[in-house]
Protein backbone atom coordinates (compact mmCIF):
# COMPACT_ATOMS: atom_id res chain seq x y z
CA UNK A 1 0.00 0.00 0.00
CA UNK A 2 1.45 3.47 -1.09
CA UNK A 3 2.09 6.32 1.54
CA UNK A 4 -1.03 7.99 -0.53
CA UNK A 5 -3.37 5.05 -0.32
CA UNK A 6 -2.01 4.76 3.22
CA UNK A 7 -3.57 8.35 4.20
CA UNK A 8 -7.19 8.08 2.09
CA UNK A 9 -7.89 4.89 3.99
CA UNK A 10 -6.67 6.54 7.14
CA UNK A 11 -9.26 9.34 6.44
CA UNK A 12 -12.13 7.23 5.59
CA UNK A 13 -11.49 5.08 8.67
CA UNK A 14 -11.78 8.30 10.86
CA UNK A 15 -14.63 9.91 9.50
CA UNK A 16 -16.25 6.24 9.76
CA UNK A 17 -15.37 6.39 13.14
CA UNK A 18 -16.13 9.50 13.88
CA UNK A 19 -19.58 9.21 12.88
CA UNK A 20 -20.12 6.24 15.00
CA UNK A 21 -18.87 8.04 17.98
CA UNK A 22 -21.07 10.89 17.66
CA UNK A 23 -24.57 8.95 16.99
CA UNK A 24 -23.62 6.65 19.95
CA UNK A 25 -22.90 9.71 22.10
CA UNK A 26 -25.73 11.75 21.21
CA UNK A 27 -23.47 14.33 19.11
CA UNK A 28 -20.73 14.36 21.88
CA UNK A 29 -17.43 16.01 21.86
CA UNK A 30 -15.46 12.92 22.69
CA UNK A 31 -12.49 11.74 20.83
CA UNK A 32 -11.48 8.60 19.72
CA UNK A 33 -8.13 7.55 21.97
CA UNK A 34 -7.03 5.65 19.04
CA UNK A 35 -7.10 9.91 16.77
CA UNK A 36 -3.86 11.40 17.61
CA UNK A 37 -2.30 14.06 15.91
CA UNK A 38 1.64 14.14 15.27
CA UNK A 39 3.86 17.45 13.96
CA UNK A 40 3.34 15.56 10.85
CA UNK A 41 -0.39 15.26 10.48
CA UNK A 42 -3.24 12.72 12.11
CA UNK A 43 -2.75 9.35 12.64
CA UNK A 44 -5.61 6.64 12.94
CA UNK A 45 -4.77 3.68 15.15
CA UNK A 46 -6.78 1.13 16.69
CA UNK A 47 -8.13 0.29 19.94
CA UNK A 48 -7.36 -2.80 21.13
CA UNK A 49 -8.00 -2.54 24.75
CA UNK A 50 -10.84 -5.63 24.45
CA UNK A 51 -7.97 -7.90 23.65
CA UNK A 52 -4.57 -6.67 24.61
CA UNK A 53 -5.67 -3.73 27.02
CA UNK A 54 -3.90 -0.83 25.10
CA UNK A 55 -3.79 1.61 22.14
CA UNK A 56 -1.75 1.45 19.34
CA UNK A 57 -0.30 2.79 16.29
CA UNK A 58 1.82 1.33 13.82
CA UNK A 59 3.57 1.90 10.37
CA UNK A 60 4.28 5.95 11.65
CA UNK A 61 7.09 7.57 9.53
CA UNK A 62 9.67 9.24 11.46
CA UNK A 63 11.51 10.47 8.47
CA UNK A 64 11.88 10.48 4.78
CA UNK A 65 12.07 6.90 2.83
CA UNK A 66 15.36 7.17 2.11
CA UNK A 67 15.64 6.62 -1.46
CA UNK A 68 17.29 7.89 -4.68
CA UNK A 69 18.67 11.20 -3.78
CA UNK A 70 18.72 9.62 0.05
CA UNK A 71 20.19 6.68 -0.11
CA UNK A 72 23.64 6.67 2.10
CA UNK A 73 22.82 10.05 3.87
CA UNK A 74 21.26 10.86 6.72
CA UNK A 75 17.95 10.55 7.74
CA UNK A 76 15.50 13.63 6.87
CA UNK A 77 12.52 14.86 8.93
CA UNK A 78 9.53 13.44 7.30
CA UNK A 79 7.04 15.77 5.17
CA UNK A 80 3.89 16.56 6.63
CA UNK A 81 0.84 14.46 4.97
CA UNK A 82 -2.45 16.06 4.71
CA UNK A 83 -5.60 14.16 5.60
CA UNK A 84 -5.20 11.35 8.32
CA UNK A 85 -2.44 8.51 8.44
CA UNK A 86 -3.65 4.89 8.82
CA UNK A 87 -1.52 3.41 11.35
CA UNK A 88 -3.31 0.13 11.98
CA UNK A 89 -0.38 -2.01 10.26
CA UNK A 90 2.96 -1.93 10.35
CA UNK A 91 5.39 -0.36 7.56
CA UNK A 92 7.43 -2.47 5.64
CA UNK A 93 10.58 -4.08 7.28
CA UNK A 94 13.80 -2.74 5.88
CA UNK A 95 15.25 -4.76 2.78
CA UNK A 96 17.59 -7.26 3.54
CA UNK A 97 19.00 -10.94 2.12
CA UNK A 98 16.99 -13.65 3.88
CA UNK A 99 17.66 -15.01 7.25
CA UNK A 100 16.36 -16.85 9.88
CA UNK A 101 15.52 -13.37 11.27
CA UNK A 102 13.86 -11.69 8.35
CA UNK A 103 10.34 -10.90 7.74
CA UNK A 104 8.10 -13.00 4.99
CA UNK A 105 6.54 -11.80 2.08
CA UNK A 106 3.35 -10.43 4.38
CA UNK A 107 5.75 -8.06 6.79
CA UNK A 108 5.23 -10.69 9.35
CA UNK A 109 6.33 -14.11 10.66
CA UNK A 110 5.19 -17.00 8.50
CA UNK A 111 5.99 -19.85 5.88
CA UNK A 112 7.29 -17.35 3.41
CA UNK A 113 10.39 -17.19 5.61
CA UNK A 114 11.56 -20.39 4.64
CA UNK A 115 10.24 -19.67 0.95
CA UNK A 116 12.87 -16.69 0.91
CA UNK A 117 15.89 -18.86 2.67
CA UNK A 118 15.46 -21.43 -0.19
CA UNK A 119 14.82 -18.65 -3.04
CA UNK A 120 17.34 -15.97 -1.69
CA UNK A 121 14.70 -13.35 -2.38
CA UNK A 122 15.07 -10.53 -0.22
CA UNK A 123 12.24 -9.53 1.46
CA UNK A 124 11.52 -5.67 2.90
CA UNK A 125 11.57 -2.33 1.13
CA UNK A 126 13.67 0.25 1.22
CA UNK A 127 11.11 2.76 2.78
CA UNK A 128 11.19 1.64 5.42
CA UNK A 129 11.65 4.42 8.16
CA UNK A 130 9.02 4.23 10.36
CA UNK A 131 8.19 3.25 13.81
CA UNK A 132 5.38 1.75 16.38
CA UNK A 133 3.56 2.85 19.24
CA UNK A 134 1.80 1.24 21.67
CA UNK A 135 0.47 2.52 25.21
CA UNK A 136 -2.16 1.04 28.03
CA UNK A 137 -5.85 1.73 27.07
CA UNK A 138 -6.19 4.34 29.70
CA UNK A 139 -6.73 8.59 29.78
CA UNK A 140 -2.92 8.38 31.99
CA UNK A 141 -0.07 10.99 30.50
CA UNK A 142 3.47 11.64 31.09
CA UNK A 143 4.35 7.73 30.93
CA UNK A 144 7.54 6.23 30.83
CA UNK A 145 8.88 5.61 27.19
CA UNK A 146 10.18 2.69 26.27
CA UNK A 147 12.12 2.14 23.19
CA UNK A 148 12.88 -1.04 21.50
CA UNK A 149 15.45 -1.25 18.69
CA UNK A 150 15.78 -4.83 17.48
CA UNK A 151 18.70 -7.27 16.97
CA UNK A 152 19.87 -9.24 13.63
CA UNK A 153 23.43 -8.75 13.35
CA UNK A 154 22.69 -5.57 11.22
CA UNK A 155 21.64 -7.15 8.76
CA UNK A 156 18.55 -8.49 9.30
CA UNK A 157 15.74 -7.85 11.70
CA UNK A 158 12.23 -5.81 11.45
CA UNK A 159 10.16 -4.35 14.11
CA UNK A 160 7.38 -6.09 13.16
CA UNK A 161 8.49 -9.05 14.11
CA UNK A 162 6.14 -10.39 16.42
CA UNK A 163 8.34 -11.52 19.55
CA UNK A 164 8.58 -7.89 19.30
CA UNK A 165 4.81 -6.84 19.90
CA UNK A 166 5.13 -3.58 22.41
CA UNK A 167 1.06 -4.40 23.89
CA UNK A 168 1.79 -6.84 26.68
CA UNK A 169 5.30 -4.46 28.18
CA UNK A 170 3.04 -1.19 27.39
CA UNK A 171 0.23 -3.01 29.86
CA UNK A 172 2.63 -4.70 32.20
CA UNK A 173 4.72 -1.40 32.91
CA UNK A 174 2.06 0.88 32.42
CA UNK A 175 4.15 2.59 29.71
CA UNK A 176 4.04 3.88 26.47
CA UNK A 177 6.62 1.39 23.93
CA UNK A 178 7.78 2.70 20.84
CA UNK A 179 10.00 0.15 18.07
CA UNK A 180 11.62 1.53 15.32
CA UNK A 181 13.27 0.02 11.63
CA UNK A 182 16.70 0.98 10.81
CA UNK A 183 18.24 0.34 7.84
CA UNK A 184 20.87 -2.71 7.48
CA UNK A 185 23.79 -4.07 5.64
CA UNK A 186 25.22 -2.00 2.98
CA UNK A 187 22.26 0.18 3.27
CA UNK A 188 22.75 0.96 6.83
CA UNK A 189 26.60 0.90 7.23
CA UNK A 190 28.87 2.06 4.20
CA UNK A 191 31.12 4.09 3.24
CA UNK A 192 33.06 4.79 -0.20
CA UNK A 193 34.98 7.46 -1.07
CA UNK A 194 32.80 8.51 -3.83
CA UNK A 195 29.58 9.14 -1.51
CA UNK A 196 31.69 11.49 0.63
CA UNK A 197 33.03 13.76 -1.53
CA UNK A 198 31.52 16.70 -1.62
CA UNK A 199 32.96 17.94 -4.47
CA UNK A 200 30.29 15.71 -6.19
CA UNK A 201 27.39 16.72 -3.66
CA UNK A 202 27.74 20.00 -1.74
CA UNK A 203 25.24 19.25 0.35
CA UNK A 204 26.99 16.69 2.35
CA UNK A 205 26.69 16.90 5.65
CA UNK A 206 29.07 15.53 7.75
CA UNK A 207 26.67 12.90 9.08
CA UNK A 208 25.85 11.94 5.39
CA UNK A 209 29.89 11.17 5.15
CA UNK A 210 30.00 9.10 8.37
CA UNK A 211 28.67 6.12 6.91
CA UNK A 212 26.21 5.47 9.65
CA UNK A 213 23.12 5.71 8.15
CA UNK A 214 21.41 3.02 10.62
CA UNK A 215 22.36 4.78 13.74
CA UNK A 216 21.32 8.47 12.33
CA UNK A 217 17.57 6.48 11.42
CA UNK A 218 17.87 5.44 15.59
CA UNK A 219 18.49 8.93 16.76
CA UNK A 220 16.15 10.49 14.33
CA UNK A 221 13.94 7.92 15.86
CA UNK A 222 14.18 9.07 18.56
CA UNK A 223 14.12 12.70 17.79
CA UNK A 224 10.87 11.97 16.35
CA UNK A 225 9.76 10.54 19.95
CA UNK A 226 10.85 13.44 21.52
CA UNK A 227 8.80 15.88 19.55
CA UNK A 228 5.95 13.61 19.25
CA UNK A 229 5.10 11.36 21.98
CA UNK A 230 3.37 13.54 24.91
CA UNK A 231 0.07 13.56 22.13
CA UNK A 232 0.40 9.71 22.82
CA UNK A 233 0.70 10.11 26.72
CA UNK A 234 4.35 9.85 27.12
CA UNK A 235 6.85 11.39 28.93
CA UNK A 236 9.49 13.19 26.48
CA UNK A 237 11.70 14.07 29.24
CA UNK A 238 11.88 10.11 30.42
CA UNK A 239 12.69 7.64 27.79
CA UNK A 240 14.18 4.35 28.08
CA UNK A 241 16.00 3.04 25.04
CA UNK A 242 16.91 -0.50 24.99
CA UNK A 243 17.62 -3.02 22.19
CA UNK A 244 19.23 -6.45 21.87
CA UNK A 245 22.63 -7.49 20.02
CA UNK A 246 22.68 -5.21 17.05
CA UNK A 247 20.31 -3.38 18.88
CA UNK A 248 22.51 -2.76 21.86
CA UNK A 249 25.69 -2.32 19.97
CA UNK A 250 23.84 0.58 18.09
CA UNK A 251 22.20 2.19 21.46
CA UNK A 252 25.50 2.21 23.22
CA UNK A 253 27.13 3.46 19.66
CA UNK A 254 24.24 6.42 20.03
CA UNK A 255 24.65 7.16 23.65
CA UNK A 256 28.60 7.35 23.34
CA UNK A 257 28.26 9.66 20.34
CA UNK A 258 31.32 12.60 19.85
CA UNK A 259 30.42 15.52 21.97
CA UNK A 260 27.08 14.30 23.58
CA UNK A 261 25.49 15.01 20.38
CA UNK A 262 22.77 12.34 21.36
CA UNK A 263 22.18 14.14 25.05
CA UNK A 264 18.47 14.80 25.69
CA UNK A 265 17.03 12.07 23.08
CA UNK A 266 16.64 9.41 26.13
CA UNK A 267 17.43 9.27 30.08
CA UNK A 268 18.14 5.65 30.75
CA UNK A 269 19.75 2.94 28.74
CA UNK A 270 19.15 -0.55 29.00
CA UNK A 271 21.54 -2.50 26.51
CA UNK A 272 21.05 -6.96 26.18
CA UNK A 273 23.47 -9.08 25.27
CA UNK A 274 25.91 -6.30 23.55
CA UNK A 275 29.21 -4.11 23.70
CA UNK A 276 30.83 -1.41 22.09
CA UNK A 277 34.63 -2.00 21.89
CA UNK A 278 37.26 -1.53 19.48
CA UNK A 279 40.07 -3.88 19.63
CA UNK A 280 42.00 -1.76 21.08
CA UNK A 281 39.66 -0.29 23.81
CA UNK A 282 41.19 0.26 27.36
CA UNK A 283 40.55 -2.81 29.22
CA UNK A 284 39.63 -5.09 26.58
CA UNK A 285 41.90 -8.14 26.30
CA UNK A 286 45.12 -7.45 24.39
CA UNK A 287 45.99 -7.64 21.24
CA UNK A 288 42.49 -8.47 19.77
CA UNK A 289 41.02 -8.33 16.16
CA UNK A 290 37.48 -9.20 15.07
CA UNK A 291 36.84 -12.82 14.18
CA UNK A 292 40.49 -13.93 14.51
CA UNK A 293 42.44 -12.35 16.90
CA UNK A 294 45.77 -13.94 18.80
CA UNK A 295 44.34 -14.58 21.83
CA UNK A 296 40.72 -15.40 20.51
CA UNK A 297 38.75 -11.98 22.35
CA UNK A 298 36.84 -10.62 19.56
CA UNK A 299 35.18 -7.03 19.98
CA UNK A 300 32.35 -5.10 18.59
CA UNK A 301 33.59 -2.73 16.27
CA UNK A 302 35.57 -3.12 12.54
CA UNK A 303 38.15 -0.31 12.12
CA UNK A 304 37.14 2.49 9.67
CA UNK A 305 39.87 1.11 7.01
CA UNK A 306 37.80 -2.31 7.24
CA UNK A 307 34.66 -0.62 6.13
CA UNK A 308 36.22 1.23 3.61
CA UNK A 309 38.39 -2.03 1.84
CA UNK A 310 34.23 -3.98 2.28
CA UNK A 311 33.00 -0.64 0.56
CA UNK A 312 35.15 -0.95 -2.27
CA UNK A 313 35.03 -4.88 -2.48
CA UNK A 314 31.11 -4.27 -2.82
CA UNK A 315 31.77 -2.29 -6.21
CA UNK A 316 34.46 -4.56 -7.22
CA UNK A 317 31.90 -7.60 -7.13
CA UNK A 318 29.02 -5.22 -8.30
CA UNK A 319 30.77 -4.63 -12.15
CA UNK A 320 31.70 -8.41 -12.44
CA UNK A 321 28.14 -9.11 -11.55
CA UNK A 322 26.58 -6.93 -14.13
CA UNK A 323 29.02 -7.44 -16.61
CA UNK A 324 31.05 -3.97 -17.12
CA UNK A 325 34.20 -5.99 -15.87
CA UNK A 326 35.08 -9.37 -16.54
CA UNK A 327 37.52 -10.40 -12.93
CA UNK A 328 38.62 -8.06 -10.47
CA UNK A 329 41.70 -7.05 -12.23
CA UNK A 330 39.62 -5.34 -14.92
CA UNK A 331 36.97 -4.25 -12.34
CA UNK A 332 40.06 -2.45 -10.01
CA UNK A 333 40.60 -0.41 -13.88
CA UNK A 334 37.38 0.32 -14.26
CA UNK A 335 36.97 2.13 -10.83
CA UNK A 336 40.46 3.71 -11.30
CA UNK A 337 39.10 5.47 -15.02
CA UNK A 338 36.38 6.71 -13.42
CA UNK A 339 35.38 9.66 -11.15
CA UNK A 340 34.03 9.88 -7.89
CA UNK A 341 30.46 11.33 -9.78
CA UNK A 342 30.81 8.21 -12.07
CA UNK A 343 30.75 6.02 -8.56
CA UNK A 344 28.54 7.57 -6.77
CA UNK A 345 25.69 7.58 -10.12
CA UNK A 346 26.72 3.70 -10.59
CA UNK A 347 25.87 2.59 -6.82
CA UNK A 348 23.10 4.68 -6.58
CA UNK A 349 21.33 3.09 -9.52
CA UNK A 350 21.54 -0.07 -8.53
CA UNK A 351 18.40 -1.29 -7.36
CA UNK A 352 18.75 -1.98 -2.90
CA UNK A 353 18.01 -5.95 -3.72
CA UNK A 354 21.11 -6.34 -6.20
CA UNK A 355 23.49 -4.05 -3.86
CA UNK A 356 22.33 -6.54 -0.89
CA UNK A 357 22.61 -10.01 -3.06
CA UNK A 358 26.17 -9.13 -4.06
CA UNK A 359 26.73 -7.55 -0.44
CA UNK A 360 26.12 -11.10 0.58
CA UNK A 361 29.47 -12.29 -1.10
CA UNK A 362 31.68 -9.60 0.85
CA UNK A 363 30.91 -10.40 4.08
CA UNK A 364 33.87 -12.66 5.26
CA UNK A 365 36.23 -10.80 2.23
CA UNK A 366 38.64 -9.73 4.45
CA UNK A 367 40.27 -11.24 7.23
CA UNK A 368 39.66 -9.89 10.37
CA UNK A 369 35.81 -8.59 9.58
CA UNK A 370 32.34 -9.12 10.39
CA UNK A 371 29.59 -8.12 8.25
CA UNK A 372 28.11 -4.74 9.59
CA UNK A 373 27.53 -2.33 12.39
CA UNK A 374 29.15 0.92 13.75
CA UNK A 375 31.72 2.68 12.05
CA UNK A 376 34.17 4.13 14.30
CA UNK A 377 34.91 7.36 12.17
CA UNK A 378 34.71 10.08 15.07
CA UNK A 379 31.90 12.19 14.01
CA UNK A 380 28.82 9.98 14.83
CA UNK A 381 30.80 6.93 16.25
CA UNK A 382 33.45 7.07 18.73
CA UNK A 383 36.65 6.75 17.56
CA UNK A 384 36.75 4.51 21.24
CA UNK A 385 33.69 4.48 22.42
CA UNK A 386 35.28 2.58 25.85
CA UNK A 387 37.71 5.39 26.17
CA UNK A 388 34.80 8.04 25.71
CA UNK A 389 33.18 6.33 28.54
CA UNK A 390 35.82 6.99 30.76
CA UNK A 391 36.29 10.65 29.77
CA UNK A 392 33.10 11.14 30.42
CA UNK A 393 32.00 11.41 26.93
CA UNK A 394 28.79 10.47 26.23
CA UNK A 395 25.21 10.30 27.71
CA UNK A 396 25.23 9.57 31.26
CA UNK A 397 22.38 7.67 32.48
CA UNK A 398 21.44 4.87 34.47
CA UNK A 399 22.03 1.49 33.33
CA UNK A 400 20.47 -1.55 32.98
CA UNK A 401 22.64 -4.33 31.04
CA UNK A 402 21.61 -8.04 30.31
CA UNK A 403 23.17 -11.46 29.27
CA UNK A 404 21.85 -14.60 28.33
CA UNK A 405 24.14 -17.87 30.17
CA UNK A 406 24.69 -19.67 27.28
CA UNK A 407 25.10 -16.91 24.34
CA UNK A 408 27.17 -18.01 21.67
CA UNK A 409 24.50 -21.15 21.36
CA UNK A 410 23.19 -19.20 18.67
CA UNK A 411 26.26 -18.22 16.96
CA UNK A 412 27.58 -21.51 16.62
CA UNK A 413 29.26 -20.69 13.35
CA UNK A 414 31.66 -18.50 15.73
CA UNK A 415 33.40 -21.59 17.53
CA UNK A 416 36.53 -21.87 14.98
CA UNK A 417 37.27 -18.35 15.96
CA UNK A 418 38.56 -20.50 19.73
CA UNK A 419 39.83 -23.61 17.67
CA UNK A 420 36.56 -25.27 18.21
CA UNK A 421 34.14 -26.96 15.83
CA UNK A 422 30.92 -24.99 14.36
CA UNK A 423 28.32 -25.85 16.21
CA UNK A 424 24.88 -25.96 14.40
CA UNK A 425 25.17 -28.65 11.46
CA UNK A 426 22.18 -27.09 9.47
CA UNK A 427 22.25 -24.18 7.11
CA UNK A 428 19.36 -21.39 7.55
CA UNK A 429 17.08 -23.00 5.46
CA UNK A 430 17.00 -26.34 6.66
CA UNK A 431 16.97 -25.06 10.41
CA UNK A 432 13.55 -23.15 9.83
CA UNK A 433 11.94 -26.17 8.06
CA UNK A 434 12.46 -27.41 11.59
CA UNK A 435 11.80 -24.68 14.13
CA UNK A 436 8.67 -23.78 12.46
CA UNK A 437 7.15 -27.34 12.14
CA UNK A 438 5.88 -28.35 15.68
CA UNK A 439 6.26 -32.06 14.85
CA UNK A 440 9.67 -31.90 13.72
CA UNK A 441 10.50 -29.88 16.79
CA UNK A 442 9.15 -32.66 19.44
CA UNK A 443 10.98 -35.37 16.74
CA UNK A 444 14.67 -33.54 16.69
CA UNK A 445 17.37 -35.42 18.22
CA UNK A 446 21.08 -33.51 19.64
CA UNK A 447 22.59 -35.26 16.76
CA UNK A 448 19.99 -33.96 14.14
CA UNK A 449 20.89 -30.46 15.04
CA UNK A 450 24.50 -30.30 16.25
CA UNK A 451 27.95 -31.47 14.38
CA UNK A 452 28.75 -34.87 15.33
CA UNK A 453 32.01 -33.27 17.01
CA UNK A 454 29.74 -32.72 20.23
CA UNK A 455 27.92 -36.03 20.98
CA UNK A 456 25.94 -34.34 23.82
CA UNK A 457 25.41 -31.39 26.17
CA UNK A 458 28.06 -32.31 28.41
CA UNK A 459 30.51 -32.25 25.45
CA UNK A 460 29.02 -28.52 23.79
CA UNK A 461 29.08 -26.09 27.10
CA UNK A 462 32.19 -26.00 27.45
CA UNK A 463 32.47 -24.77 23.81
CA UNK A 464 30.19 -22.48 24.02
CA UNK A 465 31.18 -21.01 27.70
CA UNK A 466 35.10 -20.77 26.10
CA UNK A 467 32.96 -18.62 23.26
CA UNK A 468 30.82 -17.01 25.54
CA UNK A 469 34.09 -16.00 27.41
CA UNK A 470 35.85 -14.38 24.64
CA UNK A 471 33.35 -12.74 23.11
CA UNK A 472 29.78 -11.51 24.84
CA UNK A 473 31.77 -11.56 28.51
CA UNK A 474 34.83 -9.70 27.83
CA UNK A 475 32.93 -6.90 25.99
CA UNK A 476 30.02 -6.72 28.61
CA UNK A 477 32.84 -6.46 31.47
CA UNK A 478 34.46 -3.98 29.22
CA UNK A 479 31.84 -1.85 28.78
CA UNK A 480 30.47 -2.41 32.41
CA UNK A 481 33.73 -1.66 34.09
CA UNK A 482 33.97 1.51 31.84
CA UNK A 483 30.33 2.96 32.59
CA UNK A 484 31.05 1.90 36.59
CA UNK A 485 33.90 4.96 36.87
CA UNK A 486 31.70 7.27 35.98
CA UNK A 487 27.85 6.48 37.31
CA UNK A 488 28.91 4.39 40.82
CA UNK A 489 25.37 2.92 42.15
CA UNK A 490 23.88 3.45 38.58
CA UNK A 491 24.93 0.41 36.80
CA UNK A 492 23.04 -2.99 37.17
CA UNK A 493 23.70 -6.32 35.45
CA UNK A 494 21.73 -9.55 34.85
CA UNK A 495 22.01 -13.05 33.14
CA UNK A 496 19.35 -14.71 32.05
CA UNK A 497 19.96 -18.81 33.07
CA UNK A 498 16.46 -20.58 31.86
CA UNK A 499 16.52 -24.06 30.38
CA UNK A 500 13.57 -25.33 30.58
CA UNK A 501 13.44 -26.39 26.74
CA UNK A 502 11.95 -29.76 26.27
CA UNK A 503 14.92 -32.19 25.37
CA UNK A 504 16.98 -31.53 23.31
CA UNK A 505 16.53 -27.92 22.82
CA UNK A 506 17.24 -27.60 26.46
CA UNK A 507 20.68 -28.31 25.12
CA UNK A 508 20.68 -27.34 21.41
CA UNK A 509 19.66 -23.49 22.82
CA UNK A 510 18.96 -23.76 26.65
CA UNK A 511 19.57 -19.79 27.27
CA UNK A 512 20.66 -19.03 24.19
CA UNK A 513 21.44 -15.32 22.74
CA UNK A 514 18.15 -13.70 22.48
CA UNK A 515 16.25 -16.22 24.61
CA UNK A 516 15.49 -13.39 27.34
CA UNK A 517 13.48 -11.44 24.57
CA UNK A 518 10.77 -13.01 24.76
CA UNK A 519 10.61 -12.86 28.70
CA UNK A 520 11.30 -9.12 28.71
CA UNK A 521 8.65 -8.07 26.01
CA UNK A 522 6.10 -10.53 27.21
CA UNK A 523 5.57 -12.45 23.86
CA UNK A 524 5.66 -15.97 23.47
CA UNK A 525 4.67 -16.57 20.75
CA UNK A 526 4.04 -17.09 17.38
CA UNK A 527 8.24 -16.36 16.70
CA UNK A 528 10.88 -18.29 15.60
CA UNK A 529 11.32 -19.72 18.61
CA UNK A 530 8.54 -19.96 20.21
CA UNK A 531 7.60 -23.88 18.92
CA UNK A 532 11.31 -24.37 21.13
CA UNK A 533 10.45 -22.12 24.20
CA UNK A 534 6.65 -22.93 24.80
CA UNK A 535 5.67 -26.01 26.33
CA UNK A 536 2.49 -26.75 28.85
CA UNK A 537 5.25 -28.55 31.49
CA UNK A 538 7.55 -25.25 31.71
CA UNK A 539 4.35 -22.61 31.65
CA UNK A 540 4.20 -21.58 35.12
CA UNK A 541 7.66 -21.10 35.78
CA UNK A 542 8.30 -19.33 32.34
CA UNK A 543 5.09 -17.14 32.71
CA UNK A 544 6.45 -15.77 36.57
CA UNK A 545 9.84 -15.29 35.66
CA UNK A 546 8.76 -13.33 32.32
CA UNK A 547 6.31 -11.37 35.01
CA UNK A 548 9.28 -10.37 36.85
CA UNK A 549 11.64 -9.46 34.23
CA UNK A 550 9.06 -7.08 32.83
CA UNK A 551 8.57 -5.50 36.24
CA UNK A 552 12.44 -4.85 36.24
CA UNK A 553 12.40 -3.01 32.76
CA UNK A 554 8.86 -1.45 34.47
CA UNK A 555 11.09 -0.35 37.68
CA UNK A 556 14.09 0.62 35.38
CA UNK A 557 11.48 2.43 32.99
CA UNK A 558 9.85 4.61 36.13
CA UNK A 559 12.87 5.22 38.04
CA UNK A 560 16.24 4.49 36.98
CA UNK A 561 16.14 1.59 39.51
CA UNK A 562 15.62 -1.75 38.63
CA UNK A 563 15.05 -3.47 41.61
CA UNK A 564 11.44 -4.44 41.95
CA UNK A 565 9.12 -6.20 45.06
CA UNK A 566 8.85 -9.13 42.74
CA UNK A 567 11.90 -10.05 42.02
CA UNK A 568 12.12 -11.38 45.55
CA UNK A 569 15.49 -10.17 46.62
CA UNK A 570 17.46 -7.32 46.20
CA UNK A 571 19.43 -5.86 43.21
CA UNK A 572 22.72 -4.56 43.73
CA UNK A 573 24.96 -2.87 41.49
CA UNK A 574 27.32 -4.36 38.92
CA UNK A 575 29.61 -6.65 39.41
CA UNK A 576 27.09 -8.14 41.48
CA UNK A 577 25.12 -9.67 38.64
CA UNK A 578 21.22 -10.80 38.96
CA UNK A 579 20.42 -14.15 37.69
CA UNK A 580 17.11 -14.91 35.81
CA UNK A 581 16.43 -18.38 36.16
CA UNK A 582 12.82 -20.63 36.55
CA UNK A 583 11.75 -24.22 37.40
CA UNK A 584 9.44 -25.36 35.23
CA UNK A 585 6.62 -23.78 37.96
CA UNK A 586 8.31 -21.35 39.52
CA UNK A 587 10.64 -18.15 39.14
CA UNK A 588 14.23 -18.30 40.61
CA UNK A 589 15.76 -15.14 41.06
CA UNK A 590 19.06 -15.19 42.86
CA UNK A 591 22.46 -12.27 43.08
CA UNK A 592 26.10 -13.79 42.20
Amino acid sequence: MTFLSRVRQGTLIALAAASVTLSACGGSDDVNPENRSTRYGDVQGVDDSARSGTYFWKGVPFAQPPVGALRWKAPRPPLAWSGTLDATRFGAGCIQNPRLYSPGNNNTFDATVGDNLASGHTPGSEDCLTLNIWRPASGEKKLPVIVYIYGGSNVTGYSGDPVYDGAALAKKANAVVVSANYRLGQLGFFRHPALRDTAVDPTLTPEDQSGNYALLDIAQALRFVQDNIGEFGGDAKNVTLTGQSAGAINILAVATAPGQRTAGLFHKLAPLSGGISVATSPGFPQPANNLAGNNGYIPALNTVATYEALSNVLLLKLLIDDGTAADAAAATAWVQGHSHADIAAYLRAKPASTLLTVGLRTMGALPNSTASGPIPEGTVVATDPIAAILAGDYVKTPLLAGMTNAEGKLLTSFLPLVGRPAGIRLNDAQLFSVLFDPAKVKAATFGDIINPAYPDGAAYDPAIAELDAKFFGALRDNMLNAFITQTPGQVWAYRFDWKQEAAPWNDVYGAAHAFDVPFILGNFGPSLYANVIVTDANQGGREALSGAMMGALAAFARSGDPNDAALGTAWPNWPRVLLFDASATAKRISVQ
